[in-house]
């Protein structure tokens, strides 16, 4: 599919009132949301891996989903204070700049609105992730270089 194409499928799937959708080819997937009014508000283009990788991604998929679900009716008493932090795009989850170099932000690390907390890799693109709320990082949610989802949970911030 070339961008020609792409960009046909973004101006059909604004035209058409549809909220989202996902398109998955034999080497990418591709998710377009779009707002009430009809306008385009977000696009992700993913590559899939090579072959021998797909198998795995099921595979890791279905533990996160099930130790989530009961992992959800804990957290819901005793996170409620906290602020979640989320990941704004799809991508693979960094917590330091380069490999020899010191984390973004550990447990305990007092943050401010603008402050990057994490660089997320989409596309050979690493986009710093800032803050948007201050407080104090109580929990980091994501293992360093894994995989993340939009809007998917990222760090655990208490406001206090």
């Amino acid at each position: 599919m070339d961008i020609k194409e792409i960009q046909n499928l973004i101006k059909f799937v604004a035209k058409s009132g549809a909220t989202e959708v996902k398109l998955e080819m034999d080497d990418f997937k591709i998710t377009i949301k779009t707002t009430e009014t009809g306008s385009t508000e977000t696009t992700y283009i993913q590559q899939v891996p090579v072959a021998p990788s797909m198998p795995q991604a099921p595979v890791a998929a279905a533990p996160v989903a099930t130790s989530e679900a009961p992992a959800a009716a804990p957290q819901a008493g005793e996170d409620a204070k906290y602020i979640t932090v989320k990941s704004p795009i799809i991508g693979t989850f960094y917590r330091k700049p380069a490999p020899d170099k010191a984390p973004f932000a550990e447990v305990g690390t007092v943050i401010k609105p603008g402050d990057v907390v994490c660089v997320i890799e989409a596309m050979k693109l690493f986009n710093e992730i800032e803050s948007e709320v201050s407080g104090k990082i109580v929990k980091i949610l994501v293992d360093d270089s894994s995989p993340v989802e939009f809007d998917q949970p990222l760090f655990l911030v208490d406001p206090s």
